[in-house]
């Protein structure tokens, strides 16, 4: 007997039907357990009293039939903070029912708010996320290292104040040093700043890093981007360090400081005699636009890194710049800069003056995507270069002094991979290329404590050159 062919096309349907129910019935068997991506959610440091970033997990049902998990939850263990949850697009501190079809997943979102440690140093907190299902206790562990900071929300320091090294300081708005005060910051001082945060200092800063203990001024983004990829790399995240009228002798020794909107702007009233600025040991780095922008002020760089910004890595207006050792570099990782690397030039006062512009660059690096200076002769500048190496083609003149034209730095940068690091090759063309005598005895040493004199022979730039062993 034939059967019509609505009749096996019935059967056929049926049967899938009851197929797909017997796949979808829940398996409660202990042997089915769950699976993670993971094993530990780790935060970074944390600012306690601040929420986390959001960190996420997988969990994974690799049975061909639903699972129950009948409860999901933070055990509790840590008594100064909380880890909250986010299942599969629902808030909450603990979970009951969640089914998963099979051989499908769920995300698992997890942030972090911890409280005061009532400690200096960073302290662990560890707590475990616990899965029940079908009578099986899975955990994931859950670890974040709380630290505690001095809140500093837009003060004006207006008598000598220092900041030690015993936690870091965690400004908000505008910290103002006013005239007549002095900011002192010792050795493995940190200051983080709080999105569009900055420092205004009409006064005077003094900042006493050393190679084994740097001061760092960075945003409070204390996590990664994505994966492994430090927020360092993030430009514009804070606003910057503004030194203003009638400011006056500032010396910044071993500071690093990355990540800002608009970085170190120095002014004053055309006092080139005065030193408004020294960097001694320096790095600004990645900033959302200029390094480091000076104006008619006496301002001095020795040893000092100048590196990847979104327009001018120096920018020199006026006034008088002595740059010894210093290495200028941009390979900005988010657009191609259209500025040159340093731009210096005379500055025309409200009154129709000239503010000349007067500066010496001696034993330095200028290399990069760009160009290295702005266009034009240097006939009209007091503006010299010597001993310094350059990307771009060129010849010494009277403004160029033994020069290294289409030099190649060898730094250890790889932008692609988000690394940046000014240290210089093996093959590098700056490697005992410096002129002693050019070496100021604060240059004697680099931010690394490495001697430039040990071999004789001078490297250009701000680090000393170690030799890389071959692989």
């Amino acid at each position: 007997m034939r059967w019509p062919l609505w009749m096996v096309l019935a059967v056929i349907v049926m049967a899938a039907v009851f197929s797909s129910c017997i796949e979808d019935a829940f398996t409660t068997s202990s042997s089915d357990v769950l699976a993670f991506n993971r094993d530990t959610v780790a935060f970074d440091t944390v600012i306690t009293l601040q929420g986390t970033a959001t960190k996420q997990m997988v969990v994974y049902n690799h049975s061909n039939k639903q699972i129950n998990i009948s409860s999901i939850k933070v055990a509790g263990n840590a008594t100064k903070g909380h880890f909250h949850l986010n299942v599969d697009g629902v808030r909450g501190d603990e979970f009951n029912n969640v089914e998963i079809r099979g051989n499908d997943s769920i995300y698992i979102f997890i942030e972090a708010y911890l409280d005061e440690m009532e400690r200096d140093e960073p302290t662990l907190l560890e707590d475990r996320l616990i899965f029940e299902t079908n009578g099986v206790t899975q955990t994931v562990l859950l670890t974040a290292w709380g630290q505690d900071v001095v809140r500093i929300n837009g003060d004006t320091i207006s008598r000598n104040t220092r900041f030690t090294a015993a936690k870091p300081y965690l400004i908000y708005d505008t910290m103002y040093v006013a005239p007549g005060a002095t900011l002192t910051l010792d050795e493995g001082t940190t200051l983080l700043f709080h999105d569009k945060a900055a420092i205004r200092c009409a006064g005077r800063m003094l900042a006493n890093g050393t190679a084994e203990a740097p001061i760092t001024f960075r945003g409070d983004r204390l996590d990664r981007v994505v994966g492994e990829t430090s927020f360092d790399i993030m430009s514009g995240q804070w606003g910057g360090v503004i030194f203003t009228p009638p400011t006056m002798g500032n010396v910044l020794k071993h500071v690093i400081m990355r990540g800002s909107s608009i970085g170190m702007h120095c002014s004053a009233y055309g006092d080139t005699i005065n030193c408004a600025l020294k960097l001694v040991n320096c790095v600004l780095t990645n900033s959302a636009s200029t390094c480091l922008a000076t104006a008619t002020c006496y301002v001095q760089a020795i040893g000092t890194e100048f590196s990847d910004a979104a327009e001018e890595v120096a920018y020199f207006a006026g006034g008088k710049v002595m740059a010894s050792q210093c290495t200028f570099a941009n390979n900005y990782l988010f657009k191609v800069p259209t500025l040159p690397i340093v731009n210096v030039f005379d500055v025309e006062y409200s009154d129709g003056t000239i503010g000349k512009i007067k500066a010496f660059f001696d034993n330095c690096i200028l290399h990069g995507l760009v160009p290295e200076l702005n266009e034009g002769r240097l006939d009209n500048f007091d503006v010299f270069m010597r001993y310094c190496l350059f990307k771009s083609a060129g010849e010494d003149d009277t403004h160029f002094i033994n020069c290294i034209w289409e030099g190649d730095p060898k730094f250890l940068t790889v932008r692609d991979d988000y690394f940046f690091d000014y240290r210089l090759g093996n093959e590098s063309d700056a490697i005992g290329k410096g002129n002693p005598a050019l070496c100021p005895a604060e240059a004697r040493y680099d931010r690394y404590g490495n001697d430039r004199l040990a071999g004789g022979a001078v490297d250009l730039g701000a680090y000393v050159w170690i030799p890389i062993p071959e692989e």
